[in-house]
């Protein structure tokens, strides 16, 4: 399982051809989190059109939720950065924290602060 972070979501819908083969991967998975970060700015925007494409979207790929399990992970993962003195988003730590409570094999993302995380986690991350 590959879990999307948000910014693979945005480069696709944005037709950057490198997030094309990623988005498309038939072991690509998202978060809940991903889901609420792009409804959030679509909804502030008022982007109807944007809105029910994203919504058809997140219709036809397997979304992670945020449980109790993940929340305990992704607590832990945020003390072992914050004890090693690295400012990770919070945002990106619970995205971590639902893709290994899920077994997930890797996360894909643009955004580094996921290369920390890996360090402490051992979780694959690819950073493109």
């Amino acid at each position: 399982m590959i879990v999307l972070d948000t910014c693979v979501i945005i480069d696709y819908f944005k037709g950057k051809n490198r997030s094309f083969g990623i988005v498309n991967d038939p072991d690509a998975v998202t978060t809940v989190i991903t889901h609420h970060e792009i409804l959030s700015g679509i909804k502030h925007r008022k982007a109807k059109k944007e809105e029910m494409i994203f919504r058809r979207f997140f219709s036809d790929i397997k979304i992670l939720d945020f449980d109790l399990r993940s929340s305990e992970e992704s607590s832990d993962i945020m003390a072992k950065l914050l004890a090693l003195g690295k400012a990770v988003n919070t945002l990106d730590v619970i995205i971590a924290g639902i893709a290994i409570t899920n077994g997930a094999d890797k996360i894909i993302s643009r955004d580094k602060d996921f290369e920390e995380i890996a360090k402490i986690t051992g979780i694959e991350v690819e950073v493109y």
